[in-house]
């Protein structure tokens, strides 16, 4: 990565966090104040900032409006879909993921295992009492003063999990796939008949789904906690990217 496009996007993270002087700028880049000026200018130019009467500089305009266009392209099941086949293909099992429509789980995509049976639930709906995806997609809404204690033991474990309990005989994980500020988008599910796959056995496949879980989510724009696999599906935390960002937090730390 070119040092100063690496600069001037760490920056941008930084402006995010909080309005910064031209010293703190050039602190939590690590360089000389005429460095950070040029940055800063250039950024300014572009309306990716822009400076306040008090001198200190701050997120510009058009860093919304990006944002914005982003998200209107944004579509987790296209985002997801990567994710979705190479977790069948690791393991095997059928790969769904659903989100929450109108108090129901509506399933959006579907990757089917060799034992799978029945038609493809792309575009089905499932009652969210009694599914694992049903759960982990209730367990991301807003908790109230009266939140069931399994859905409290979802949020808190980071899954969840079902064994022949809807109409169709299947034995299921879930995990979340989170958006900006940490907010469920929806679920991904691995899942097999529950007569050829007890549940301790999809079980030990968890860590996996976690994994997929987090790649999308980080590919989605979320900040997952970090419980990486890289050698499995590829994501790579957004800290590790350079050295320039380990200074830039390093500086907003001290």
């Amino acid at each position: 990565m070119s040092q100063s496009v690496d600069r001037a996007l760490t920056l941008l993270d930084a402006l995010g966090e909080a309005p910064l002087s031209l010293e703190q700028a050039a602190g939590s880049l690590g360089v000389h104040k005429s460095t950070a000026l040029r940055l800063l200018r250039t950024l300014e130019e572009h309306g990716f900032a822009r400076r306040q009467p008090d001198l200190r500089y701050r997120l510009g305009g058009r860093v919304l409006s990006l944002a914005h266009r982003a998200l209107e392209d944004f579509d987790v099941r296209q985002v997801a879909a990567p994710y979705l086949a190479a977790l069948n293909a690791r393991c095997g099992y059928t790969v769904r993921l659903a989100v929450l429509h109108d108090g129901e789980v509506l399933y959006l995509d579907e990757v089917a295992g060799p034992s799978a049976t029945g038609p493809s639930r792309i575009g089905r709906r499932a009652p969210v009492t009694g599914t694992a995806v049903g759960r982990v997609l209730l367990a991301g809404l807003p908790a109230d003063g009266a939140e069931e204690p399994e859905l409290a033991a979802v949020r808190r474990r980071g899954w969840a999990a079902e064994s022949a309990e809807h109409r169709e005989p299947v034995t299921c994980v879930a995990a979340p796939v989170e958006g900006s500020g940490g907010r469920t988008v929806a679920a991904c599910a691995l899942s097999a008949p529950a007569g050829e796959v007890p549940p301790a056995e999809l079980a030990r496949m968890v860590p996996e789904l976690l994994c997929t879980a987090e790649a999308i989510s980080l590919a989605y724009g979320g900040s997952p906690t970090p419980r990486w696999c890289e050698n499995r599906c590829g994501a790579r935390p957004a800290g590790r990217a350079s050295r320039t960002s380990e200074r830039a937090s390093a500086g907003r730390r001290r």
